[in-house]
């Protein structure tokens, strides 16, 4: 198992994220197998520990997971090392009832970003979160930005390193450019010599992921938003606002850097929300 792990993170470049997941996913196989070899499970078997991890409380989307992670643990033994039969194929999880993911609107995205900072932190924070915003990026690729790489603020372009190491290029806009521009201004007074990190703690070195998501929900519980703000819920917002105002499904598949088309229409129902609740505020015949 640990091979595999290592063959993911070596060959095919996995996020560490999606390595945690799948680390979690054979300690699940492993503890469910009890001392069973893994090669000398049957589809029987897999239905089994799935039927197990629900009675357990676990949900569709946690055990899908898991079964992503067998599966591909068993394609590599496959293809390794021999393994006959990849007992995980076909086996679906239970369904999960249909979330849609919480967005800002964009007056509480204004209340998030107008308000002037106080001081060095808060300057480093809104660059952070315009640029957040502005460029639908996600938490791991804002933390991984370097100072002089992948930010050009005279095109107004940021170039990240996302999912499965693709890269992509896109707009930052106006807003964004002025905080980043003060911000820069100040960051050398706070940044470790040789630090590359584009945004760095008070102690001058990499602001972590964890770190952004704690700033940004102390700002907006302190600005009195009234909701819980988490990062990706500003790639969230970002995604849906510009959708609601262009139409553009492709265009904005490629600004998130989705691989599929799917994983961008769920911001489709996000817009036919918004218009039913135009519908029903301003149309005559929609009141009761």
């Amino acid at each position: 198992m640990q091979a595999w792990l290592d063959w993911l993170a070596t060959q095919r470049r996995v996020a560490p994220l999606t390595l945690t997941a799948y680390r979690a996913g054979l300690q699940a196989l492993l503890r469910l197998a009890e001392e069973r070899p893994p090669e000398s499970l049957q589809p029987a078997d897999i239905r089994r520990f799935v039927a197990r991890l629900h009675g357990e409380g676990q949900q569709g989307r946690s055990i899908a997971r898991h079964l992503s992670a067998w599966r591909g643990f068993y394609r590599w033994l496959v293809r390794e090392h021999g393994v006959r039969v990849n007992p995980a194929l076909g086996i679906r999880p239970p369904k999960s009832p249909s979330t849609l993911p919480r967005v800002l609107s964009p007056e509480q995205a204004n209340a998030l970003l107008d308000p002037e900072p106080q001081n060095s932190l808060e300057i480093r924070d809104i660059a952070m979160f315009e640029l957040f915003y502005s460029s639908g990026l996600r938490v791991a690729e804002l933390a991984g930005l370097d100072i002089g790489a992948g930010l050009d603020l005279a095109e107004g372009l940021v170039t990240v390193i996302g999912k499965r190491q693709r890269q992509r290029t896109v707009p930052v806009g106006g807003k964004a450019i002025e905080a980043l521009h003060r911000w820069l201004q100040i960051r050398g007074g706070l940044a470790r010599a040789g630090e590359p990190a584009l945004f760095v703690t008070r102690d001058g070195n990499r602001l972590s992921t964890r770190g952004i998501a704690s700033r940004l929900s102390v700002r907006a519980e302190a600005l009195g938003l009234g909701v819980h703000v988490h990062p990706h819920m500003l790639r969230h917002s970002f995604a849906s606002h510009l959708l609601q105002s262009s139409g553009d499904l492709r265009a904005v598949q490629e600004l998130l850097g989705h691989a599929s088309i799917r994983s961008t229409q769920i911001y489709t129902h996000l817009d036919f929300q918004h218009l039913a609740a135009v519908y029903d505020a301003a149309h005559p015949r929609a009141r009761k």
